[in-house]
């Protein structure tokens, strides 16, 4: 029982590890990429690279699933969903709970990091 807790536990570190990584990697990427192109061109870009890079660490690091092109493909449904339920989250901490709008981010980054964790896990446990 300790192993399979401990495995876990990794598990969620790497992932945790994994999304820091992704953040500073996607921001940088960001930058380089604004002192040529413009911002919301630069943004697109970073975060499509986000993506990739997150799906490799993922599978790789944190799942531990071989890499496929339909793995890959289906990722971003991640993404996607964690968008639309990070955005409609925002608004109601916002407007019904009457959370700042310079707090509510944080707590919807809370709140949202083990539903995407379960979204990736199932993801890529499935898809991959």
């Amino acid at each position: 029982m300790n192993e399979i807790l401990s495995v876990k536990m990794k598990r969620w570190l790497h992932f945790l590890i994994g999304g820091a990584i992704n953040t500073g990697f996607t921001y940088a990427i960001y930058l380089a990429l604004h002192t040529v192109l413009a911002y919301q061109l630069a943004y697109f870009f970073a975060y499509i690279l986000g993506i990739v890079f997150a799906y490799w660490f993922n599978a790789t690091l944190v799942f531990k699933v071989r890499l496929s092109w339909k793995g890959l493909f289906t990722y971003p449904i991640v993404y996607f969903v964690q968008y639309i339920t990070s955005a409609c989250l925002l608004g109601s901490l916002v407007e019904i709970a009457g959370i700042t709008e310079s707090l509510a981010p944080l707590a919807v980054s809370i709140i949202m990091l083990p539903i995407t964790y379960m979204m990736s896990k199932f993801l890529l446990r499935h898809k991959g």
